[in-house]
């Protein structure tokens, strides 16, 4: 948090562009080196906050100025751009940044980097049973595995593996705390609650995945993509990835099947499989 007695928070306005902006240039100098300036770049459909503050600004470059600011002291903004590239994902991308009177700054939100804390949130979108039935067979799970469903949501999969398929343990991971309660309630109800784990999180922050077996996926192509490197890092040889609909990039399925569905799409009856191999 910034210190007051350092630094002074102001509320950036509106710069219609650089090269428009005759009430900025016809300013003293004096005045005018006492100002931020500052260049964002980001997805054109993207909102964006400057201090929790919302912009009105549109375009894939938006470019601001702050009130006259004290020379020689820094001055910190917390920017948050938000998109969703479909119905189902959402990205929030937060930087803080530092200005200083006369500076221009130009940062850039296009790309969440889930390292420096942005996030992908995933809608909840429920698994047909006869998916969920499908997934456990191309995945094989059976009586020794243990089953992760990253996303988890209601907890279909996680009950359907050890309720159905005889899995030894199920763990489902969520951001949400509401469908993580749908989740306990319907491993109560099919009286499994002995044998699956849910936990509140961040997919993107699990630890540890050495113990699971079988890791059931209902993400979205770039969520999947994330994943993937630590899938590949923390998964043991052996070990099988299954998704519904979205893949893993230029990582090609073992094996892709379609689950017969009336009236969906095809897309979304597509499942794949990967296979944890020996490097």
């Amino acid at each position: 948090m910034t210190c007051p007695a350092v630094f002074r928070r102001v509320a950036f306005v509106l710069l219609l562009a650089l090269s428009a902006a005759p009430a900025v240039r016809s300013q003293a100098p004096e005045t005018q080196e006492r100002r931020a300036f500052l260049t964002v770049r980001l997805n054109e459909e993207a909102t964006l906050k400057v201090d929790d503050k919302a912009t009105t600004q549109k375009g894939s470059v938006r470019r601001f100025y702050s009130p006259p600011l004290e020379a020689g002291k820094k001055y910190h903004y917390t920017l948050i751009a938000e998109w969703m590239p479909s119905n189902y994902e959402t990205y929030t991308v937060t930087r803080k940044v530092a200005v200083e009177a006369g500076a221009t700054r130009e940062v850039d939100l296009r790309k969440a980097d889930p390292t420096l804390g942005d996030t992908l949130f995933i809608r909840w979108v429920n698994t047909p049973p006869q998916v969920a039935d499908a997934m456990m067979k191309l995945g094989k799970v059976g009586k020794d595995d243990v089953v992760y469903d990253l996303g988890c949501g209601d907890g279909v999969l996680v009950v359907t593996a050890v309720k159905k398929f005889n899995a030894k343990r199920g763990v489902g991971i969520d951001l949400d705390p509401k469908r993580l309660n749908d989740a306990r309630a319907n491993a109560k109800g099919a009286g499994v609650e002995d044998k699956v784990e849910f936990r509140q999180g961040d997919v993107l922050k699990v630890k540890d995945l050495s113990d699971a077996t079988v890791v059931m996926l209902y993400m979205s192509d770039d969520l999947n993509q994330l994943l993937r490197p630590i899938l590949q890092k923390q998964l043991k040889p052996g070990s099988r990835i299954v998704t519904h609909r979205f893949k893993m990039g230029d990582w090609e399925p073992d094996k892709t099947e379609t689950v017969d569905i009336e009236h969906d799409i095809a897309e979304e009856k597509l499942i794949h499989l990967w296979t944890i191999k020996k490097e």
